[in-house]
Parts: C-alpha cells; structure tokens; sequence
C-alpha cells in the first residue's frame, strides 16, 4: 500500500513551510491537486512557471537535453552555457554573464563581484526589501524575523526606506560597495517608488563610486511586460541579479553585469550552475517569452480594470491588493473556487500568474478574486 505524502513529509521533512494541498499536474495556466481538483494557478511558483505549466516547447527542450548530457563540470566547456550568456546579455543590455542554481545565489555572487571589485565591504539595502535566504543575501534582506534570528551576518548593511533618496545618500560612505534594490518590491506586496527613485540612485551610486545592483530575481524576465522591470525607467544599473522565471521551473539563477565588471579565474565557481539541462530549458524559455512578451501589458491591464475597485497596484502580471488581516481568509475562499492566490507581506494579496495565463482565465480569475474581497 502507497505511504500517504502527508505523513511523510510530517515525519521525514524539516517543518518550514506552512502548506495544506498538493499539487500533483500542471498544465498552461492550471494545476491540479491531489483530489482531481482543478486551479487557475495565479502564484505560478512565485513567479516562477512563465511559461505556464509545462509548455512543450520547453518539456521537449529538457527531454532533448537529458537525452544527450545532463551534467558537465565547468571544468570543460559546457553545452548551452555560452548560448544562454549572449541571450542574457543581449535581453539585460550589459556585457557579461555568471550563473548560479538560484536567486540567492546569484545575490551572493554579485556581493562578492562588487566587493571584489571595488575594494569596498559594505552595502546599503531598504526596508521590505528581499534578497535571499542565504547568509549572504539574507544580510541585504531586510525583514526583522527572518533577518534577525541570524543574526551576526556579513557583509555589514544600511538599511533606509524605500523611495528615500535622502537617506541613501546619507547612508553611503566611502566603504560602501553597493546598493541592492528590487524596481518592485515583490515580497513586500508588489510596491512600485517612482521612476525619478532609480534615476537618483543611479546618480548617488555614481557620484560615491558605489555599484548599483538591481534584483530582478522576482520581476525579470517579461514579468513586468519588458525583460527587465527597470528598463520600464530607462536606468542602466551595474549589476542585474535574475532568477525565478528564467527557466520555467528548473533551478538556475544569473547575474548580468556592465563591462568591466567581471570575475577573474578562480574567483568565483559552482559544481553545478550553469549545467548543459538548465542552460537547455532557460533557452527554450526565453524563445517562448520573446513570443508573448509584446502581450503582457494588455493582459496585466485586464486583470487591474477587473479589481479595479479594489485599489490594485501593479505592472504588467505582478500586481498586489491591500486586504490586510482578511489576506489569509481571501487567499483561501479563492482556493475552494478554483483560483490559486499568495499573501506576501504586510497583508498584501499577490497576483503572479503564468505570462501564457489567456483572457478567459484572467477573467474567471477576477471574477473569484472579486467575490473573495467581498
């Protein structure tokens, strides 16, 4: 007889996730859990499945792959890698590539570069701010109960808030080495500064010699209706850290960073990134967003003039609703009517769904969605 997954994962798995149901099959913008029960899923992994649930462009992309080499050393020359750089360099704008298995890790990565780089060791961050998990980018992550617990962390980080120029300029000294900042604060509940924000962090970072390392683990990649979110503000930052939608579900993560700017031999390394089967499925995601990217304004559109009464803030298909302490109870009226939602912080509703998610779905969504905040 089958072991039942829940006493399991009870008696075998560490307790840090908070979850009641379990997804067994995906399909474009719909999952299915363990009782045949059918979602419009509009968390999509947070911000991970971009290309819906898997897209057989990409399916056949993995399959393909796996058939031939599903692991190289970065010892050697690795299928893909160099492929996948160029495509990264090309969608970001800036000159060099390194990948990681993560966004986490790609933040640790870009510490390291800037430090390395500047000869500098500190940072500065802002409040609700996201980085990671890791040590490391746990320490540019600002919220206080998953900070502090860990606490003594490095490197050693200034935290001011979001949208303050002044404070940012005034944190800054000469042994800062750079600024990390979401163009959206995704964990937080989608929270968009005003453009001029970017513009002036662009100039402080410049005039102090600090580097200015934008996170785009949660809004890169087509999220926000152009590859980048900060390309919506015409800023070139130092460093791009990407992730989350980068290759439909398998792990990777990258950082892209400006000429000049680049890890020398040995500085740097992973037994595993940038392995020839995720290079292989980023690839094939890319090609799939390129495809639908030019639509995800008007979709992200619909979804805002449907919860229109609702105040929703957002760009593109990442778009956040104030609900405060209802945001539990809304995210599960949602579940038992079909449709798949995320709390993220402070009480803020998070919609994220597949860039494939079509109009129809989008609308039976915000009808839910709607009733539920009713």
């Amino acid at each position: 007889m089958a072991k039942d997954s829940r006493e399991l994962d009870a008696r075998y798995y560490m307790p840090a996730f908070s979850r009641t149901m379990k997804i067994v099959r995906g399909a474009g913008s719909r999952v299915w859990d363990d009782q045949g029960k059918e979602y419009i899923d509009c968390v999509a992994g947070i911000a991970v499945c971009s290309t819906g649930h898997c897209h057989p462009e990409v399916v056949e992309a993995i399959c393909d792959q796996a058939r031939r080499l599903i692991h190289c050393s970065n010892l050697y020359y690795v299928p893909n890698q160099a492929e996948l750089a160029e495509r990264l360099v090309a969608t970001t704008g800036l000159a060099k590539a390194f990948l990681s298995n993560s966004g986490a890790e790609a933040n640790e990565g870009a510490i390291k570069l800037a430090r390395v780089r500047t000869g500098r060791k500190k940072f500065v961050a802002f409040t609700h701010g996201f980085h990671g998990r890791t040590c490391g980018s746990l320490a540019v992550t600002h919220k206080p109960t998953i900070r502090e617990p860990f606490e003594p962390l490095e490197p050693a980080c200034t935290f001011v808030d979001y949208g303050d120029l002044d404070a940012l300029a005034a944190a800054i000294d000469k042994d800062t080495a750079g600024v990390f900042v979401e163009p959206i604060q995704g964990e937080a509940g989608v929270l968009i500064p005003p453009e001029t924000f970017f513009r002036g962090i662009r100039e402080i970072c410049d005039d102090a010699g600090a580097l200015m390392i934008v996170d785009e683990v949660q809004t890169g990649m087509g999220r926000t209706g152009k590859w980048l979110a900060i390309q919506h503000t015409g800023v070139t930052p130092d460093i791009v850290t990407l992730a989350k939608g980068l290759a439909s579900g398998f792990p990777i993560g990258a950082l892209v960073a400006r000429e000049g700017l680049e890890f020398d031999r040995s500085e740097h390394g992973s037994t595993f990134a940038g392995g020839p089967l995720a290079c292989a499925t980023a690839l094939a995601t890319i090609g799939v967003i390129e495809k639908i990217l030019p639509g995800i304004p008007a979709k992200g559109e619909r979804f805002m003039k449907g919860l229109a009464r609702h105040n929703p803030r957002g760009r593109g298909l990442m778009i956040g609703i104030s609900v405060g302490d209802r945001c539990p109870e809304v995210q599960r009226i949602c579940a038992e009517n079909g449709v798949l939602v995320n709390c993220a912080a402070d009480g803020n509703l998070r919609l994220i769904p597949p860039l494939v998610i079509t109009d129809e779905e989008i609308d039976t969504a915000v009808g839910v969605i709607d009733a539920a905040l009713d």
